[in-house]
């Protein structure tokens, strides 16, 4: 007993200390519980089959309109991938875990770096906008949800292009925050929000959800804005991976600056 337990111990002081051995036992630790999570889900998907179901089966019908009429319903909701150019490359994926009831909430997907996955790629929903892209290991991948109180995404007015940073509060995961609006910009209640393109994660124009009520902050001089997610963050399944394929030369060019 006394040998294992020093044995433990000097396991625990050899990780902590080498980057490399810490490197490791994280991504085997994210390979085990990924496995464990994809288990579990493959159950709980026989369950989900009929609405999931319905919402591709609804995604699908506005492919085969776009395809026919090369334009889709102006009160459409669903994210039209086509319209982010060349730029963007997307992959498909499912949530094994997600969580939504905590202050940092994390989603694990089943798609890694054998898919070719990295950190600081976006994900999406058909409905809207989900997250970024933390870890990765060769099958999977953890997600920071926009419910996650460190999240920080740009987002706009999508009638006027006033934007500010899209957070959450932590308290309802029906609701994201809005906030550093000027509070010269003409907001209403029913306004729709969306991604406004200025970081090199998120193309411009992903729907994150409608405008619920507002109200300027203490030096009145900034909206706070309390948006109604387009998606119920509660219950996803299928989800798109969105890469920036000029990302490296953007980054570069900041960086030379």
């Amino acid at each position: 007993m006394l040998f294992l337990l020093l044995f433990g111990l000097s396991l625990l002081f050899t990780i902590q200390s080498h980057s490399y051995h810490k490197s490791k036992f994280i991504n085997s630790a994210n390979f085990l519980t990924g496995g464990v999570y994809n288990s579990v889900n493959n159950i709980s998907n026989y369950f989900d089959l009929k609405s999931q179901n319905q919402l591709l089966s609804e995604e699908n019908r506005r492919l085969r309109s776009l395809i026919s009429n090369t334009g889709i319903e102006s009160d459409s909701i669903f994210i039209d991938s086509i319209s982010f150019g060349k730029s963007y490359r997307f992959f498909s994926s499912n949530i094994i875990k997600n969580s939504y009831s905590l202050n940092n909430n994390i989603l694990t997907l089943n798609k890694g770096e054998n898919d070719s996955i990295k950190q600081d790629f976006g994900v999406i929903s058909s409905k809207g906008i989900i997250g970024i892209i933390d870890k990765t290991s060769r099958n999977y991948s953890t997600v920071i949800s926009i419910l996650n109180t460190t999240s920080r995404i740009s987002a706009q007015l999508k009638k006027s292009n006033h934007f500010g940073t899209l957070t959450w509060n932590g308290k309802d995961p029906k609701f994201a925050q809005l906030i550093d609006i000027p509070k010269i910009a003409p907001v209403s209640k029913g306004d729709t929000i969306i991604t406004s393109g200025r970081s090199s994660i998120f193309p411009k124009g992903v729907r994150v959800g409608i405008i619920e009520d507002f109200f300027l902050d203490q030096a009145e001089n900034y909206y706070e804005i309390n948006v109604k997610l387009f998606n119920d963050m509660t219950s996803i399944e299928h989800v798109y991976i969105i890469e920036n394929v000029n990302k490296e030369e953007i980054t570069n060019l900041l960086s030379s600056n």
